[in-house]
This record gives structure tokens, sequence and C-alpha cells, in this order.
């Protein structure tokens, strides 16, 4: 173990790709250099030429098209053609590749002094704003994390610019949810205005803009960065460390762990190091990332890893209430079905609970991710030690779950929903509007990243959501690590319980202009390795 920054999640002790062991490396370095495959998306996307172009600025919104690479009938080019509206907005809430942060309003907070008047125009059930609330169909998003976190000042020429922005979202009675007010700072007065759709278009615009580029830094940081690899990284330190290569357990999650401390070995290496990649594009960059890790790592709980008590925590779960959440959907049919799995094994291996409770290997796995990951922090609500099958079937599924479904579902959208980049702005060149009515479409274009700075995202998007060659996906195994006959029949029908969630997936998604299949068992890899 190792810490790499104060705060974070302990990671492995080895500055290098190649101080690595050599059965934990990629197979090929090459394939996983993140300066050849960012330049190597950037000459494919044949966008290299605006490289050079620093500093300046595209001149409309018609000229991020130079460089957007239109791949026909895919939800990119739908994304490009939609996304000023507000139902497009709200909907990536819902199923865009940041689909964790929505959360039903309980009480409107006294930071956002929204008043009746102001939302009228867009409630449609002719109740008040406080029955709206009382009724379930008010939601709020609250990028509270970045207030506070210090922009990207590695660059002298740029000035660049972060809001910490809070959104309240509307579900009207076509069940879609859309925004109705924007503030975007957290402390409200005169200059933080609360923006509104009844506002001038560009003021609406920008608004939503901030708002954006604010889901884009937590999503990269905290989603997918944290959420997702660190915590990886330490399940998978914490295995070969404890697990023997003989041990049941070992044998189930060691293809869940493939590739992964290599991965993020390598990003610490050229992407989120000092004057890495992430430095050039990202507002975030030049240490705010550090400080936003640290900030989430207080809520990084045992529950908010466990997805079913996740999404109904948020008040998110019933689906009669809000039909259209697919990742919600889906991410419990597969995590019901890693559990049904592991359940299936653990029946095997473990006879009863006392055996659980006697196996010190495992005990020694389970606390090392407590005192190392987690930093033995109680407040995690990560157990120490663990006494029962049950206990056992669910702290396996959180691993698996993590390490396949969840990174699949906020890493592989990020060419979708990111590549039109007004869509998802990785950084700001002038600050939030703090007045009403003196927007303009340049002003607009002013903020949004130069064209460098646009290509290196659009490379890096592009890069991010690529398949390895020889992916294997969800319940593939063919290492062959267990032998016995049961575990073979518990992995068919794990196998076939996924092919029937696949076609469930495929037939929704038929005729659908916006199809959602980032939790189709076909399209999760095993592992983190991108």
């Amino acid at each position: 173990w190792k810490e790499w920054h104060p705060g974070f999640p302990l990671s492995i002790d080895a500055h290098s790709h190649s101080d690595l062991p050599r059965d934990i490396q990629f197979d090929n370095e090459k394939g996983i250099d993140f300066i050849l495959n960012y330049s190597k998306a950037m000459e494919n996307l044949y966008i290299n030429r605006f490289m050079h172009m620093f500093q300046s600025s595209w001149s409309d919104f018609a000229d991020f098209e130079r460089i957007f690479v239109r791949i026909s009938n895919t939800i990119s080019e739908y994304v490009m053609q939609h996304w000023k509206e507000d139902f497009m907005f709200g909907y990536q809430f819902l199923n865009g590749c940041n689909p964790v942060l929505i959360q039903r309003c309980t009480e409107i907070p006294k930071k956002l002094p929204v008043t009746m008047d102001m939302v009228e125009c867009s409630l449609e059930r002719n109740l008040t704003l406080e029955e709206e609330v009382k009724q379930g169909n008010i939601f709020i998003v609250d990028y509270e994390l970045l207030d506070g976190v210090d922009a990207n000042k590695t660059d002298p020429c740029t000035i660049q610019y972060l809001a910490a922005p809070i959104c309240l979202l509307y579900k009207n009675l076509e069940n879609k949810i859309v925004p109705i007010a924007i503030q975007l700072g957290q402390k409200p007065g005169p200059d933080n205005p609360i923006f509104l759709p009844s506002d001038a278009t560009y003021d609406w615009l920008l608004a939503k803009i901030w708002v954006r580029s604010s889901d884009f830094h937590i999503h990269q940081t905290v989603t997918h960065l944290l959420r997702t690899h660190l915590v990886s990284e330490v399940f998978s330190i914490a295995m070969f460390r404890q697990l023997p290569a003989v041990h049941p357990l070992f044998k189930l999650l060691v293809p869940h762990m493939r590739f992964t401390i290599a991965i993020n070995t390598k990003a610490r290496e050229q992407l989120i190091c000092e004057c890495g990649l992430f430095d050039k594009a990202n507002a975030t960059g030049g240490g705010g990332h550090v400080q936003m890790v640290q900030k989430a790592m207080k809520d990084l709980t045992y529950s908010s890893l466990c997805f079913p008590e996740e999404i109904k925590a948020k008040g998110m779960d019933s689906k009669e209430d809000i039909p259209y959440y697919y990742y919600r959907d889906d991410g419990i049919k597969v995590w019901e079905s890693v559990k049904s799995f592991a359940e299936d094994v653990i029946h095997i291996y473990y006879e009863s609970d006392e055996v659980v409770c006697e196996d010190v290997e495992l005990q020694a796995f389970i606390k090392d991710i407590y005192v190392y990951g987690m930093r033995g922090v109680k407040a995690s609500g990560f157990p120490k030690m663990i006494r029962t099958r049950e206990k056992l079937a669910e702290y396996l599924t959180v691993i698996i779950f993590t390490t396949s479904a969840q990174h699949a579902a906020v890493n592989f959208g990020q060419y979708d929903w990111c590549s039109w980049i007004p869509n998802a702005p990785p950084t700001m060149r002038r600050p939030p509007p703090t007045e009403k009515g003196t927007v303009t479409i340049e002003q607009i274009v002013e903020s949004l990243p130069d064209r460098g700075r646009s290509c290196w995202h659009l490379g890096a998007v592009w890069a991010l959501s690529q398949f390895q060659d020889n992916e294997l996906f969800l319940g593939m195994y063919p290492d062959e690590h267990f032998v016995e006959k049961p575990v073979k029949e518990a992995m068919a029908k794990f196998r076939k319980n996924l092919d029937e969630i696949v076609s469930a997936i495929t037939e929704r998604n038929k005729n659908k202009k916006l199809p959602y299949y980032y939790l189709s068992p076909d399209r999760i890899p095993n592992s983190v390795a991108v």
C-alpha cells in the first residue's frame, strides 16, 4: 500500500507500470499509453490540425462541428442536435454518463430561495411549489462539492473557472424531468441570481451550460475516478495481499481485477499526475481534482456502493413515479443476477455462517479493505469483519458490481454524451454570470473551451470510451480458475440470467431515438481496465 495523496484510499506502492509484478501488468504496455492513445485518437478523429490553436476561441456553436466526428444515428449526433432543449438537459440526469446525482427533493433548501412566482409557469399541475414537493414531483442536483475547489492555473494565458450550482428539476405531466431553476453559486444574494426557463434565451442556456460543465467535473473525478477506479484498486490490492490463489474467493474475484492496478498506475504516471494530460483541458486540473477526491471521501460509504440501497436513499426507486430511469432498472437487474451468482458460489464452499467466521484469509481480506482502503474510518460503514453468508454475498456483489457494471455505466458513455463540447465543457474561460439580461452568444462561445482544449477533450473521451481488443465481458471466465462441477453450473446459470437481461434491454431499446445500453451485460467488461 502507498498513500498517493493525503486522505485518498491507499493505492499500489509503484511509481510506474514497469515496477508492477509481471502478472498484473498489461500484456502490451503500448496499448495503454495514454499519451499515445490520445494522440492516436486525435489523428483518427482528424482533429490534430487544430491542436496548435490553444487559446483561440471558436467563432460560434456551428464551428464546434469542425472537430465533431459524425457517426450517423448515434447518441452523440442526437446530443448535438438537441443539447439546448430542456428535455435533453433533464434526461441526462437519469440516463447520461453521470446518472448518480439526481435525488428527490423533500424540501427546498434555504440556500436556494426559489419562490412560486419564479417557477409558476413551469409547473403543470395547478399546485403550489410546496404541494409539488410534497407529491414528489421536484428533484434536485447540488454541486456543493465544487464550492471552494481551486480552478486550474497551470496555463498563465488562460484563466479558468469553476462554479458550484444548484439545479431544481420538475417531473412534468409527460413524466419527463426538466429543469425549472438554476443558481450558479451556493450563497444566495443579488449577484447570484436564480436563472429560469422564462429568462432570456442565452441567460438560460449559459446557466445550463454551467451545470453541464460542473456535472462533467463531478463525473470524471468522483463518479468515475474515485468511486470506480480507486475503489476497485483497493479491492484488487487487498485480494492479492490476503487471498491465496487456491482460495475460492480469489478464483471468483480475480477476473474482476484484471488490469485494474495497471490502468490506475498508468493514470498516475501520465494522466492525473502533476502536469499530466488531465491538466491540459480540465478546469479541475492542477490540483482541483485532488481536493475534490478528498472532499468526496466522506460520502464514500459501503451502503452507497450497494446499488439498490443507494437508489432508494436518493428517493429514486419507484418505477411508477419515475418510469424512464433505465440506469436504475438495468442496474438493479444486473445487481440481482450478480448477487444470485455470489450466493450460489458461497453456498458451495461455506456450509454455514460459522465457516465464514472461521475463514481467516477472508477476514484478513475484509480487514485490509477497511483499514487501508477506507483508512479505518468507522463512518464509511465498511465492515471490519463478516460473520454471515448473507453479508458475504452482499459484500462480494459490491465488489463485482463496482468493478464491472458501475464502471461500465459511467465510463463507456463518455463519447456519446461529452463529445459535443457545449454539452460537457471540460473548462470555462469566463466567470459565471452575476446578473440577468446581459448574456450574448459571443460571451457563451468565449466561455467555452478554446480549440486546443476542445481537441484534447475530444481525444480523451473517445479513447476512454473504447473497449479493449480482447475484452472479456461480464460472465465470461475463459481462464477456468474453478474446476468443480457445481461452480461450472453456477456460472452457466449466471450467464443464462445475463443473456435474459441482454434480450430484455435489446427489446426495450428497439426503435428508441435514445437507446440506453451501458448496463447491457454484453457491454459490461469484467473489470476496470480502461
